[in-house]
Order: C-alpha cells, then sequence, then structure tokens
C-alpha cells in the first residue's frame, strides 16, 4: 500500500524549549551531554511519530556534534524536523541553540542527525511515509540524507566483516 509523502513542516518541531538549572551541570559548570542528548532524542521521536503516524524506536544516531557548552540560566531550544525516510526508516535532523534570555545571544550548541524506525502493532518495523521536500533547504538536507544512510550502511556491512 502506497502513502501519500508529506512535506518536512507537516512533523516538525519548530521549539521544544528546556531551561537550564544547576543540576543540569557536568564537572566543568556546563550543560551535560547526556541530557542534551536525550532532549535531541525525544524531540526527534515526536518528528518521527508525526511523521509516520506510527510508533517509533531509535535506530542509529548518525552524529551528534556538541559545538558550544551551555549553561546555567540559559534556554535550551531543540528544532528538528524529518530530512528524508526510506521503506521503514526516516532521518531526523536536530538542532539545538542556547539562548540567554538577559543579554539576548543565541548560540549554536548541537547538530544531530537520528534515524528512526516506524513499528506496527505486533512491533515489526512498518512503512513509513515518504518526505516530499518543498524549500531548497529541504531538499539539501534530503539529499544529504542519503549520504548519510549509505555511509552508515557502509559501515555496518565493513563490521560485519570483521
Amino acid at each position: 500500500m502506497s502513502m501519500p509523502g508529506r512535506a518536512p513542516s507537516h512533523s516538525a518541531v519548530e521549539q521544544n524549549v528546556y531551561k537550564v538549572f544547576p543540576n543540569d551541570l557536568n564537572a566543568q559548570q556546563t550543560v551535560f551531554g547526556g541530557l542534551v542528548m536525550a532532549l535531541c532524542d525525544r524531540t526527534a521521536l515526536i518528528v518521527a511519530e508525526r511523521h509516520s503516524g506510527t510508533t517509533c524506536v531509535t535506530a542509529a544516531v548518525d552524529s551528534l556534534n556538541f559545538l558550544s557548552p551551555a549553561r546555567t540560566g540559559e534556554t535550551l531550544v531543540v528544532k528538528a524536523a524529518v530530512n528524508r525516510a526510506w521503506n521503514t526508516s526516516m532521518e531526523i535532523g536536530v538542532r539545538v541553540v542556547a539562548e540567554n534570555s538577559r543579554s539576548g545571544e543565541i548560540r549554536h550548541v548541537v547538530s544531530a542527525y537520528l534515524t528512526f524506525v516506524g513499528l506496527d502493532e505486533t512491533g515489526a518495523p512498518t512503512s513509513v511515509p515518504d518526505v516530499v521536500p518543498e524549500s531548497d533547504d529541504e531538499k539539501r538536507r534530503y539529499r544529504s540524507a542519503q549520504v548519510r544512510r549509505d555511509a552508515r550502511l557502509r559501515t555496518r556491512d565493513s563490521l560485519r566483516t570483521i
């Protein structure tokens, strides 16, 4: 059964906000990386389930790059959108910025790419709708997602032969 494709805007999360408090910090007094990783995973899950209309699980994290630290008192703003879908899987791109409410400064702190798989009622992988990119940026992300997927599958196959 063929499903109609959906634009990334159908499922995107524009602003998932999280206020940073002292209990969120590591020994360097910056935000604990695991907290940011969890925020990325949870926000990407929302996008995957909105896009697919199914229960989804994280299948892979292709990259999660910490670009700048966040500190207590700042607000983390998480943005996520589906970049591409294949048969049962989807790549979700996530961007996290730290916002200082007093100064107005905004810093890009994390970029991540996560792959989710849609599941049916029995827990087996199920087909998900295609992505129909509309803007030039969405089209670029759509093409880039295939490059990341190809690399991930090559790595998986190489590791199987070792």
